[in-house]
């Protein structure tokens, strides 16, 4: 092999690979955090399951919204400046206590008038709990972004999963002690006062660099602006289907709803470090002069994810019934045509493209691509939910995250070029990776039906297990019999 040739190997390899401790971390605390739609949804009434649901709509669209792109844009500046580490947090850090106080104080003043948007008035009973449960999460969690964008992944993996391991106890135990809904917020907002307090003493103990440099502000900030305001209105976009839906039907009805636009854990668990870990490689290369090796460490991690969310998707449309009985229990059945169509949504993961153009300053770009859907969004939302009611606000939800997601691929071959030439689209795309995980992915899938299919009225775990035992059993003897051994990707 080349010396090129090598060094292109390396460099898709190396995603994945230093993604390892952050994924395991993650598969453990999926299976921790899954519990809490499991105990909170067959613990608590329909009502209050329900209003927990919105509660956490608010609360995560803040989170998200709030830190307007800084704590992400440590991903871009810690591996080029890995000497001025501290005051890129420590100016992080002043940024989102700051927002965080003054979204609590709105949101003191507003509760009511979002309880009676969401026609629900128990809301403004969780007025104080919401606010520090949002202060929590958007100071709390760049704790794992500094450990990450400094290469110290196994650091992060274990935040990762003592963090997310409080927050499911936090939620989940009040309700098992009979303390109910309030029991449970009170004790998530505890939980987020000590993730806050946490990241800034990540930031007290930190000796790289000087804890504050004022010459670094405006560079941080030109930087994290348009991506931030892409965010602004990326967010509420993603989120207005389940906005539409809360005011326009009541709590009962919303709580079958968010069970079927349920977020697999398993997404996050390997997207998000891939995507986060991409940018840090992409920007090492950037600094090394290897900049033309992004296209591998793209390709590469694109086709890892392809083996991993295609027979997820494939899975869970073959078995959706038994998913949502099993999880949720049989009075949610009627979320099940909702929980296929968010499904697939899961197949768009594949391609970690706002990673890769944030890695290349793309946040313009960004903007201007969230912009287009937040436009298109919410005339395709309403007129969705008018003529097919909830159904019609995921199918409208699922249209716009594909036009999105095509318009971030467009970009890429820019992007990830050199100098003014585009990387051609087919070094970017592993089309035989794709063609072969699909493939093995619908043959399992088939074997899935057929017994969910041959075993009616199924509704357990046990039942949930043996499908996927099965699935698993004939997606990895597809892939052999397509000549790709499945220990080699575990391995990867």
């Amino acid at each position: 092999m080349s010396s090129a040739a090598s060094a292109r190997a390396e460099a898709g390899q190396g995603v994945f690979g230093r993604a390892g401790p952050l994924v395991l971390a993650r598969l453990v605390s999926a299976v921790l955090t899954v519990s809490i739609p499991l105990v909170l949804a067959r613990q608590l009434e329909a009502a209050d399951y329900g209003t927990y649901k919105q509660l956490f709509l608010v609360a995560q669209t803040l989170a998200m919204l709030l830190p307007f792109g800084v704590a992400q844009s440590l991903y871009f500046f810690l591996p080029r400046e890995p000497g001025h580490a501290r005051s890129y947090l420590g100016q992080t850090l002043a940024w989102l206590t700051f927002v965080s106080l003054l979204a609590g104080m709105a949101w003191a003043a507003l509760a009511p008038d979002v309880a009676r948007g969401f026609r629900n008035p128990a809301i403004v009973g969780y007025r104080l709990e919401l606010a520090l449960v949002t202060g929590g999460l958007v100071v709390g969690n760049v704790l794992e972004v500094w450990f990450t964008a400094r290469g110290h992944a196994r650091t992060s993996a274990v935040s990762y999963l003592v963090s997310d391991s409080l927050r499911a106890a936090a939620l989940v135990l009040p309700v098992w002690a009979g303390f109910g809904l309030h029991g449970a917020m009170v004790a998530c907002a505890a939980f987020g006062i000590l993730r806050a307090l946490a990241a800034w003493g990540a930031w007290a103990r930190s000796d790289e660099g000087p804890g504050f440099r004022l010459g670094s502000l405006a560079v941080h900030a030109r930087y994290a602006a348009p991506f931030g305001a892409a965010m602004a209105l990326g967010v509420p976009q993603s989120a207005v289907h389940q906005y539409a839906v809360s005011v326009t039907a009541p709590p009962e009805l919303f709580a079958v709803y968010a069970v079927g636009v349920f977020q697999v854990p398993l997404v996050d668990l390997f997207y998000t470090p891939t995507s986060e870990l991409l940018m840090v490689r992409l920007g090492e290369l950037e600094r090394e002069g290897r900049a033309h090796d992004g296209a591998e460490v793209f390709r590469a991690a694109t086709a890892r994810l392809a083996y991993l969310f295609f027979p997820m998707v494939a899975f869970l449309l073959a078995v959706a019934p038994l998913f949502v009985s099993a999880l949720f229990g049989p009075r949610y059945a009627a979320a099940t045509p909702i929980f296929r169509t968010s499904v697939l949504g899961v197949a768009l993961a594949v391609f970690p493209l706002d990673g890769a153009l944030r890695a290349r300053a793309c946040t313009r770009f960004l903007f201007a691509s969230y912009l287009g859907k937040a436009l298109v969004t919410v005339p395709l939302v309403a007129g969705g939910v008018k003529l097919f009611g909830m159904q019609g606000a995921i199918c409208a939800w699922l249209a716009v995250e594909v036009l999105g997601k095509a318009s971030l691929l467009w970009r890429l071959p820019s992007a990830l070029g050199t100098g003014e030439t585009r990387c051609p689209l087919r070094r970017l795309v592993p089309l035989p990776d794709l063609g072969r995980a699909a493939a093995a992915a619908v043959s399992a899938s088939t074997v899935a039906a057929l017994f969910v299919r041959g075993a009616p009225g199924t509704h357990g775990i046990g039942s949930l297990a043996a499908a996927g035992l099965l699935f698993s059993a004939a997606y990895a003897t597809a892939l052999r019999l397509q000549g790709i051994r499945p220990a080699s990707l575990l391995r990867a």
